[in-house]
């Protein structure tokens, strides 16, 4: 597991000179959820309703953000040939790539949920670490199945535009599940949590099985 520990690394650190993944990611989810609840905040609606959307909302597009960067320092620099020329697998790649996207996602939630919790006036009860611990489980999907649409898309020209018009269809799935859940949770109604849950975790799985199964093939292109 060294090359990869290596190759996080080296992610982690170029990220703290920049810090051009975070900042926008940050700036994007936090305008996002500014902007959700001021539009509906002269409504009258529940916020239990409309909180799990912007949510997810937030960290999906911010998610974007950051995937788009993921392979393109690679690619700009011709930095890539070097890695796929290294003495690691195309898995061992990838799973050093899920990890620092993954990674990265974490930091931005951190600021992202308590910020969350304040603007839909929430308590920081048991609840709360429910809603983490769906966050948690999405984001990891989202890591996995953009890590390998960020690969291919990385190869195209329009590679800012071809990311979101590939992830937003594939991930849709997930964020029904995640918002639903999350919905549920927030309104105490945890009834079918279960299922929606259920279903998270089963694309959470099949997104990372088949990235990890297909990432060959996607990154030799």
């Amino acid at each position: 597991m060294k090359p990869v520990s290596a190759i996080i690394f080296k992610d982690i650190a170029i990220e703290l000179r920049s810090k051009e993944s975070l900042a926008s990611m940050i700036m994007f989810a936090v305008l996002v959820l500014v902007v959700f609840n001021f539009a509906f905040e002269s409504t009258g609606l529940d916020k239990s309703l409309v909180a799990p959307g912007s949510l997810w909302v937030a960290v999906s597009f911010a998610a974007i953000l950051a995937l788009n960067r993921s392979f393109a320092k690679e690619t700009d620099n011709d930095c890539l040939q070097g890695l796929l020329l290294a003495p690691l697998s195309r898995g061992e790649l990838y799973l050093a790539k899920v990890s620092s996207n993954f990674l990265f996602m974490l930091i931005a939630e951190i600021i992202i949920l308590p910020l969350f919790v304040v603007f839909n006036a929430l308590n920081f009860d048991f609840r709360f670490a429910e809603v983490i611990a769906i966050v948690f489980l999405g984001t990891l999907a989202i890591a996995g199945i953009g890590t390998i649409l960020s690969t291919i898309s990385s190869n195209t020209r329009m590679k800012e535009v071809m990311l979101p018009v590939l992830q937003i269809p594939l991930t849709l799935p997930l964020i029904i599940a995640a918002v639903e859940s999350t919905r549920e949770i927030l309104m105490d109604d945890t009834g079918q949590v279960s299922s929606w849950l259920y279903i998270l975790a089963g694309f959470t799985i099949v997104y990372l099985t088949l990235s990890y199964l297909l990432f060959e093939f996607a990154v030799e292109d």
